[in-house]
């Protein structure tokens, strides 16, 4: 028994599943999942350990075949002709929403719709309508900004591909104190990114960033020199040191 670890889509969240069948990285397999059975890729296994509960892991189903790959292949055209319609009912229901994807499960159970707004939508109509036309469950899901940029893709700040589309398989709670830590502006142009949120990166160092920052004092914080009491005026947190102001002297200071 191994525990291989399995993606829906390039760079998407990974799921873990077990199997007694040996896979290699790259392999697909069919899984059943809340929404149906859908075809996932393996991208790594690890051996069973005292601290994994396998009993509240998934099994995967089977390898998938030949006749699996071609019906999912088939359902990705069916599944992009079924979003161009979805978007021809949302203008002519005048529903404020962007739709960003569709997507059929392997036997055609369940069509996935995700979609952003800035409001809460009644979809009821939109579903009912696409029911009767491809009679089968219909889902739509409303996504977050982030959840959109990953689905979109772009250029960040950085001048490269975003994070969240490049490699990001999990978005991450990001935080304002994150920005803090790094002793960063405040300025929503600088600390936000494509989507409107937090830059995924300010997580990246944080953890180096709060270390560092453990024996540092804070900007306008008083301070004593040689004896004389002096006010803070700059800190460099990765070079551990920090500017004071002494008697209208500026004195860097290394903190061991």
């Amino acid at each position: 028994m191994k525990i291989y670890g399995l993606v829906f889509h390039d760079n998407g969240k990974v799921y873990n599943f077990k199997s007694n069948e040996e896979f290699v990285k790259g392999d697909l397999a069919v899984v059943e999942t809340d929404k149906g059975y859908q075809i996932a890729k393996v991208v790594y296994s690890k051996e069973v350990t005292k601290d994994i509960n396998i009993n509240e892991i998934k099994s995967i189903y089977r390898k998938s075949t030949d006749e699996d790959y071609d019906k999912y292949m088939s359902n990705l055209k069916d599944a992009k002709e079924a979003f161009e319609k979805a978007k021809d009912l949302v203008t002519k229901l005048e529903l404020d929403m962007r739709l960003l994807s569709a997507n059929f499960t392997l036997d055609k159970d369940t069509l996935m719709i995700n979609f952003v707004s800035d409001d809460r939508v009644d979809f009821r109509d939109l579903a009912k309508k696409l029911a009767s036309i491809y009679k089968t469950r219909i889902e739509l899901h409303q996504v977050g900004a982030r959840d959109k940029a990953k689905e979109v893709c772009g250029i960040g700040k950085c001048g490269q591909t975003l994070c969240c589309s490049r490699f990001l398989t999990q978005l991450n709670s990001v935080t304002m104190n994150m920005a803090k830590n790094q002793n960063l502006a405040l300025n929503p142009s600088k600390i936000n990114g494509a989507c409107g949120r937090l830059l995924c990166c300010l997580s990246y160092e944080d953890d180096v960033y709060t270390e560092y920052s453990k024996n540092m004092p804070k900007v306008g914080q008083k301070k004593k020199y040689k004896g004389k009491e002096g006010t803070v005026v700059s800190i460099d947190i990765l070079s551990k040191k920090y500017v004071i102001n002494v008697d209208d002297e500026l004195i860097e200071v290394f903190v061991d």
